[in-house]
């Protein structure tokens, strides 16, 4: 019997950064697992999960100054790291008997399905969980923006953003030890305080498709389970 669930489809939002672990760089086996395991626990509710995953822990489009390349060629080579890190999560998820497609924004026949919304849809209706790669296959627009649109296109109840923080504050918990922490918040607090949960192109695409957003802190175990339960986890944006 399926567990009645505060949401059915769920978009899941992952940092490059989430895959480092403890290792600094590049991807950690022990994140990887430690995701698959959250997945895996929240596949036995019967909701149906897809997920992006940005490509920070490889390379960064922002940061295309450093590298002394232009930025829209480090956008590209940001969407290819964003393939690699979904291609890892699909090995760690196919460990725990989850069956995974990868779809990517553009053709990489060897290696994943070219993203085809009526596709996706299908495959989580199966009971599949869905990996979105490679952004967009645009320069300039982040995964944030991914996954607000891909949440979109595919009918997803709800985005989850996890971070290294149980929530948004008004500050940076990390740098200032007195910042508040704000259980809820409109799409518009969100834009108007630039309290940067996500980019503003991301936020605004989910106020426009009335698509709520919940921030939670990843190495809270359970946390993804217990937002499908309806319980209050992080910090909730949404409508008025």
């Amino acid at each position: 019997m399926v567990q009645a669930l505060a949401y059915r489809r769920i978009l899941l939002k992952l940092s490059g950064e989430a895959l480092i672990g403890e290792q600094g760089y590049g991807i950690d086996a022990a994140m990887l697992q430690y995701i698959a395991d959250e997945i895996h626990d929240v596949r036995q509710l019967g909701g149906e999960l897809a997920l992006v995953i940005g490509g920070g822990n490889i390379i960064r489009g922002t940061d295309a100054s450093a590298y002394g390349i232009e930025r829209v060629t480090v956008d590209y080579m940001g969407m290819l790291a964003t393939v690699i890190n979904s291609l890892s999560l699909q090995s760690a998820l196919e460990k725990r008997g989850i069956i995974t497609r990868v779809q990517t924004a553009f053709e990489m026949k060897a290696v994943a399905e070219l993203y085809i919304r009526r596709r996706a849809i299908r495959h989580l209706e199966k009971g599949r969980v869905v990996i979105f790669a490679g952004g967009t296959g645009n320069p300039f627009f982040t995964t944030d923006t991914t996954a607000a649109l891909r949440a979109a296109e595919i009918d997803a109840d709800i985005v989850l953003k996890a971070t290294k923080v149980d929530g948004i504050y008004d500050s940076d918990p990390l740098l200032n030890p007195h910042a508040v922490k704000l259980p809820r918040l409109t799409y518009l607090d969100a834009l108007q305080r630039q309290l940067k949960v996500m980019d503003a192109t991301a936020i605004s695409l989910c106020m426009d498709n009335k698509l709520p957003i919940v921030v939670f802190n990843l190495k809270a175990a359970g946390s993804i389970r217990a937002v499908l339960e309806g319980k209050h986890v992080g910090t909730f944006v949404g409508g008025e």
